[in-house]
């Protein structure tokens, strides 16, 4: 998030617009913003290689708390905003962090948090009061400094952590060389140059800047002098409203949020206007067939899906045209070497499924979690995995599920990502989540969690209608036995969903009852 030359190009261009107010912050801001703040990194003892931790909703003052670490040589940790004080302090002691930048919003649950991380010398509270020497005001704090910049600066980066959706977080921590922060990474130059990043683009970011993929995208448009627009949060009617009022070329999503606008009133989407739309890029979570169908239906042959892992272990990617050759396909793998993986870790035929491994296209490591590294990275140490499963088929990569989430019943295995993909397209489902319950027969049986679309009855008579629609369009095996409901799932606005609080629930409850 270094704007080099362009602050002083183009210092009165918008670097990035708050969505719904409209507050918009020149290059010139932005770059005296972000400055002042590493000021005050270097004065509170922060030198190069160091950890701050940044937990806070998407606010006028995300961007710079990042962009101070990339021109200081830290490390910064964005943290997702909807974790509880004990989650946010083992992540905070994990890192290693020494300070903490939050928001008025999100003190409350900060609070907490510090009571549990003595490592935190000064928390800078946006929004907020200064309270005692260890909770200050991040306004207060900052004005004092200048806005140019520090005597030494190194090029830094994010260290961010997994989702948690299988177990603890793990940060992924990335080796810096001491470079100045005008190079960025080299992955992020090759993003630049394939997604056609430019001057004058308009990117939309609609989702939480702690997740890596927006947090990268927003990054990348201003190293390349452009505007990013920041929704504060998801909503598909506002998000087809911002395209048009903003002229926006460039944007990423997930595939939760195709369905929402798919699923708008017909009135709303016929009256979109989406023309200037060049590059939309979609990732984070498998995407139904039908759902991508209608999205291209819809926006044109302008979409682009990746695979890739924020460990940046491999990278595969494809264009709208190559999709709709291969449907369901991710694409074809350009960064890192893919090896497809049986049990006994032997390489797998064409088109038979097998947990990914790859020759890493970068180097990581799981943060203060030796043991994480090594369950990830192969006998010989060249090759690495994150449990995703999938297979090959003419070049193109498939993606499965996650090893983590595989159901065993009665001796077949059963990946419950496909029976979720075709609940998703119902007309009558907003949401739905696929996983093993157990079954003292067959060891696991497939169960449905599903969330209704508003003024959808929840009963019996939707869940005859949704295991009718299941067999209609999958084998037996992958029909799930029984159906409940809940309001709403656990999934984040990055796409990704919480299913392990699903599945633990009711693991416990069935353990609970043979006790």
């Amino acid at each position: 998030m270094y704007a080099g030359d362009y602050a002083h190009k183009n210092p009165e261009r918008p670097a990035f617009i708050m969505a719904s107010s409209g507050e918009s912050v020149s290059y010139r801001e932005y770059e005296e913003r972000a400055n002042r703040l590493a000021h005050l990194l270097r004065d509170e003892g922060l030198k190069r290689l160091d950890h701050y931790s940044v937990f806070m909703e998407n606010n006028n003052r995300y961007v710079e708390c990042c962009s101070a670490g990339e021109r200081t040589g830290l490390y910064y940790t964005c943290v997702n905003s909807y974790l509880k004080d004990e989650e946010l302090a083992y992540i905070l002691n994990n890192s290693e962090s020494k300070l903490l930048i939050t928001s008025s919003e999100k003190l409350a649950v900060a609070k907490e948090a510090l009571k549990l991380a003595p490592n935190i010398t000064r928390c800078l509270v946006v929004g907020g009061k200064t309270e005692d020497d260890r909770i200050v005001s991040f306004e207060d704090a900052v004005s004092g400094y200048p806005g140019t910049p520090v005597a030494d600066e190194y090029l830094g980066t994010s260290m961010l952590y997994s989702s948690g959706t299988t177990g603890r977080p793990k940060g992924i921590l990335r080796s810096l060389e001491e470079a100045s922060p005008e190079n960025p990474l080299p992955l992020h130059s090759f993003l630049q140059d394939m997604w056609c990043y430019r001057e004058d683009m308009i990117y939309l970011s609609p989702a939480p800047l702690y997740h890596s993929a927006p947090q990268a995208a927003v990054a990348l448009t201003i190293r390349k002098g452009g505007t990013a627009v920041i929704m504060e949060h998801f909503d598909a009617e506002d998000y087809l409203n911002f395209v048009s009022q903003y002229q926006v070329t460039h944007s990423q999503l997930v595939p939760t949020m195709f369905s929402r606008m798919l699923k708008l009133p017909e009135s709303i989407r016929a009256k979109a206007d989406t023309s200037s739309l060049e590059v939309v890029i979609h990732a984070a979570a498998p995407c139904p067939v039908q759902v991508k169908e209608a999205m291209i239906d819809w926006w044109g042959p302008i979409i682009h899906e990746y695979y890739g892992a924020t460990e940046g272990l491999g990278f595969s990617a494809l264009n709208s045209e190559e999709w709709l050759q291969h449907r369901g396909s991710v694409g074809k793998v350009i960064l890192g070497e893919l090896h497809v993986l049986d049990e006994a870790g032997d390489n797998v035929a064409d088109g038979t499924s097998g947990e990914l491994w790859f020759k890493r296209a970068s180097e990581f490591t799981y943060f203060n979690n030796e043991e994480k590294t090594k369950e990830s990275t192969s006998a010989d140490g060249s090759m690495s995995t994150v449990g995703d499963v999938g297979y090959l088929k003419d070049g193109y990569l498939y993606l499965t599920d996650r090893s983590t989430f595989m159901i065993i019943s009665g001796g077949v295995n059963i990946y419950p990502q496909e029976t979720e993909n075709l609940l998703i397209t119902h007309p009558k489902i907003a949401d739905a989540a696929v996983f093993g319950v157990p079954n003292e027969d067959l060891g696991e049986e497939v169960k449905a969690v599903i969330q209704v679309m508003p003024g959808i009855d929840a009963g019996e008579e939707l869940v005859e209608e949704m295991m009718a629609f299941c067999m209609e369009h999958l084998s037996r095996q992958k029909c799930p036995r029984s159906i409940d409901f809940e309001d709403e799932l656990p999934r984040l606005p990055t796409g990704k969903l919480y299913k392990r609080l699903l599945k633990d629930r009711y693991w416990a409850e069935h353990k609970n009852s043979i006790l």
